[in-house]
């Protein structure tokens, strides 16, 4: 088992309106659960978000507070359902209706790692699978809605920035398409989870620093951006995918030679993004 459910830092004083989370990049590979997959140690991470929370931990120093998972994803999937649960994987679980994300193996106790590659050699119980719900789900986004929560009330408006990153054969298809491959992609589920003006201040930020940005494509946005979205109530979600090639070396999960400088690129759109949420002029977006 993981040791903890999240990793919180919060910032001396609470002066921005945003919250960072980080729910794919624990690294919390505890014995007991390796010693059940059917995956060596490498191969296991690489569905995870690796390093994502060292590139966005400097939150908290521009007013913010940042969570991030504690379990990793190959555990349990935060970014999904507590009731998508795979009948494939879990002994117990009835069919339901067609979920292309549990039936392609990620649930939110995933079946399967990137590439398709099967994590178990087995079934697991349902009481394990609940049980990995209530100690690990339920107090990651009990916290996140507290942060949420606490920045509505506090500034009339709270925007979430759901942190990812995403394998650079993932877009492909995109590059193709366009004469620019991006860099980052931004899903705010074509508008349903965030306002223009929130979403266009962010893509400011990124393409104000020399990155290439999309939108929705080919990353929309998952549970995440679709529970905490309420752009008409003042509460906003967006995804942020950002291309491992961009600081790591994605074949052995380490940081590449340019992880320093993008970190610190990096660091200067996290303190704009942050003050956009500060500034006493930004307009409340109700659309």
């Amino acid at each position: 088992m993981p040791d903890v459910a999240y990793h919180l830092v919060q910032p001396e004083a609470h002066t921005s309106r945003v919250v960072f989370a980080s729910p794919h990049s624990g690294r919390d590979y505890s014995w007991n659960f390796l010693r059940y997959t059917a995956l060596d140690e490498l191969t296991i991470r690489s569905s995870e978000d690796a390093f994502v929370d060292r590139l966005f931990d400097c939150a908290p120093q521009f007013g913010a507070p940042f969570l991030r998972a504690g379990a990793p994803r190959a555990f349990i999937d935060l970014n999904r359902s507590s009731e998508e649960l795979d009948p494939a994987l879990i002994e117990g679980v009835r069919r339901q209706t067609h979920n292309p994300r549990v039936a392609s193996g990620l649930g939110v106790v995933p079946r399967v790692v990137a590439n398709g590659r099967p994590i178990y050699q087995g079934k697991l119980t349902l009481a394990e699978a609940e049980r990995r719900i209530a100690q690990f789900w339920h107090p990651y986004h009990a916290q996140l809605r507290k942060l949420m929560n606490t920045a509505h009330d506090r500034f009339g408006e709270a925007i979430l920035i759901d942190c990812h990153s995403m394998p650079r054969e993932a877009l492909d298809g995109v590059a193709k398409a366009s004469s620019r491959r991006p860099q980052i992609v931004l899903g705010d589920r074509f508008g349903a989870s965030a306002s223009q003006t929130v979403v266009d201040q962010i893509e400011a930020a990124f393409a104000d620093a020399g990155l290439v940005v999309a939108r929705n494509t080919p990353f929309a946005g998952a549970y995440i951006t679709q529970a905490y979205g309420r752009p008409s109530r003042g509460q906003h979600a967006v995804q942020i995918e950002i291309d491992r090639s961009l600081y790591m070396n994605e074949r052995d999960v380490r940081p590449n030679a340019n992880f320093h400088n993008f970190r610190k690129l990096l660091r200067s759109i996290i303190a704009e993004i942050a003050a956009t949420g500060q500034a006493d002029d930004m307009p409340l977006a109700a659309e």
